[in-house]
């Protein structure tokens, strides 16, 4: 436990640049070493998603959600080819890596018990009332992404800026981000059943890219309610100036719910809370929702308390192996207007980077 070496987390900022390619170019040939680790020590990726596309069974399922996501988003298309060519990694290992949950949702179930598979289980605790406006989220994922994450501080042609929490190889991003109109979001994964998953929807990492360039709260839902995803995802978004927050759970077939976070504490772990669906049954996020529903939850330091909870040895809210690992923690306050991300324990960890989150641009106070 624990075991795992962290380096610190970089930033680079990129753009704008001439096109949606050189953008991804540019990130590719930054962060190619880091990359290039990430795919070679991805177990997932090694031993799950590359064998099943070598098999002729795999390309009808591949084409189709492929052909989905470049018709809907083709310059997030054309960004990941440039991360491709300038990280020097093949096209096909990119695009398996950033479709990673939704072809893993169609290979047989004897194929995933087999290997070293295991879900993204983050957890975010969200609350506005009269005298505190926090989203607090943690970002879990397999330990193969120990070490391969960075920042992108991306700069658009228009003017646009948006900070990205980025997995090597990905689009920015699939755990949170905000940008300078002073929208942010977290994300956490939902395990929908596999009668409510679709082959010829959108990948989820194409939605939460375009996410960066909302303009505003209602831009943010229109474009999750319009992207014909193949699974499903939990967004919790974050409006600085009107200071609201909602969740909004997806499924496929445009299916929607929203939810507008109170003065009531709002636990959300990785399984569907409002919109009723099918669902797998997942312990891991069922323990963590019940412990977290008797922890102290009045204030900051609270919320990073029950972030950092190691109490439940087998599934704890904070935790570091041996297959999941707390990659960070990143906390949004709607009313200083930051969002700090925390790398180790939150209950006693410092933020490692504090960013300034207004309509006035993006400013990096630590």
């Amino acid at each position: 436990m624990g075991s795992c070496s962290r380096q610190m987390l970089e930033m680079f900022e990129v753009g704008p640049c001439r096109d949606s390619y050189q953008f991804g170019f540019s990130i590719g040939q930054r962060f190619s070493q880091l990359i290039r680790s990430r795919i070679a020590g991805d177990l997932i990726l090694q031993n799950e998603l590359l064998p099943f596309a070598q098999i002729p069974q795999s390309h009808p399922l591949l084409e189709s959600l492929f052909d989905s996501s470049r018709s809907k988003y083709p310059t997030y298309w054309n960004e990941l080819l440039g991360t491709a060519a300038g990280s020097g990694v093949p096209v096909l290992h990119i695009l398996l890596i950033n479709f990673r949950k939704e072809i893993l949702a169609f290979i047989s179930k004897r194929a995933k018990e087999s290997n070293a598979d295991t879900p993204d289980d983050c957890s975010d605790i969200l609350l506005v009332s009269e005298s505190m406006a926090i989203a607090a989220h943690n970002e879990d994922a397999n330990v193969a992404l120990v070490g391969h994450t960075y920042l992108i501080k991306g700069i658009m042609p228009n003017g646009l800026q948006f900070i990205a929490y980025t997995y090597a190889g990905e689009l920015p991003s699939c755990a949170f981000g905000f940008n300078s109109n002073g929208l942010a979001f977290t994300l956490n994964s939902v395990p929908p059943a596999e009668d409510e998953i679709v082959s010829c929807g959108i990948g989820r990492n194409f939605v939460s890219r375009d996410l960066l360039e909302a303009a505003n709260l209602d831009d943010a839902l229109s474009r999750i309610h319009s992207s014909e995803v193949s699974l499903g995802h939990s967004y919790n978004l974050i409006e600085i100036s009107t200071r609201r927050i909602f969740n909004v759970e997806t499924a496929s077939r445009k299916r929607i719910s929203v939810y507008e976070v109170g003065k009531t504490p709002f636990f959300h772990a990785n399984m569907y809370l409002h919109l009723r669906i099918n669902q797998v049954q997942d312990e891991n996020s069922i323990c963590r929702q019940k412990r977290a529903a008797v922890l102290t939850k009045e204030s900051k330091e609270d919320f990073l308390s029950l972030l950092g909870d190691t109490d439940d040895k087998k599934y704890p809210i904070y935790t570091t192996g041996p297959l999941l690992y707390t990659l960070c923690t990143a906390v949004i306050d709607l009313d200083e207007q930051t969002l700090s991300i925390i790398e180790g324990n939150p209950k006693r960890g410092v933020a490692s980077h504090v960013f300034s989150i207004s309509s006035n641009g993006i400013k990096l106070s630590l």
